[in-house]
Parts: structure tokens; C-alpha cells; sequence
């Protein structure tokens, strides 16, 4: 089994900056590739954000969120982080991180681990 617990979520206004982190536990945990995901209402669709490869070097975004947030690796791989900067209201969602192990690490689906969410909510 593996768990994921995010964090790092609040409030901020327009422009400024946060910082989320996933801790992943379980065995070979390190050895999955790890997604960030959103879902910005109740009863929308959880939407790709960003995705990083098992080994930290492969990265992958959706186009909203290029150049301003940046997924990466901790040392020992087990944490995940997404530092998100000149972030804007339509930022605002829940955010979720996803854990996968499959040929194609940008893809996660229901049937893969993901932790509760953590809250992220921009003011204008």
C-alpha cells in the first residue's frame, strides 16, 4: 500500500507564492511516478496540473500553469513538491496529489493513490 498526505495549502493573495508537498509512504514508493491534480468546485472534473517521472528528471505541465509552477522531487524521492508562484484566482481549488506506476507516467487514473487534498485559495 502506499499513502500520500499533502499539505502546504492557504490562502494568498493574487501574485504571491505557495508551496505543496506530498509525502509519499509505503513500500517502493519511490519508484512512482507522481502527479498534481485539481478540482476547483463541487462536482467539476479533477484536472491535470503537473506530472513528474519516478526518477525526478522527466517533468510535464498543463499549459495554465507553465512557467509558473514547477513540480519536483525531494532527495530520497519520497516527497513531491509543486511550488506554485504568480498564482491568480483561478488558481483556487483543492489540490491532490496522485501516485502511478505504469509505461506512461503523465497518465493516472482512478485506480491509482491519492492522498485527501489540501486547499489553495487566491484572492484578488
Amino acid at each position: 500500500q502506499v499513502q500520500l498526505v499533502e499539505s502546504g495549502g492557504g490562502l494568498v493573495q493574487a501574485g504571491g507564492s505557495l508551496r505543496l508537498s506530498c509525502a509519499v509512504s509505503g513500500r517502493t514508493s519511490s519508484t512512482y511516478a507522481m502527479g498534481w491534480f485539481r478540482r476547483q468546485a463541487p462536482g467539476k472534473e479533477r484536472e491535470f496540473v503537473a506530472a513528474i517521472d519516478w526518477s525526478g528528471l522527466n517533468t510535464y505541465y498543463t499549459d495554465s500553469v507553465k512557467g509558473r509552477f514547477t513540480i519536483s522531487r525531494g532527495n530520497a524521492k519520497n516527497t513531491v513538491f509543486l511550488q506554485m508562484n504568480s498564482l491568480k484566482p483561478e488558481d483556487t481549488a483543492v489540490y491532490y496529489c496522485a501516485a502511478g506506476r505504469r509505461e506512461n507516467w503523465r497518465v493516472f487514473t482512478a485506480s491509482d493513490y491519492w492522498g485527501q487534498g489540501t486547499q489553495v485559495t487566491v484572492s484578488s
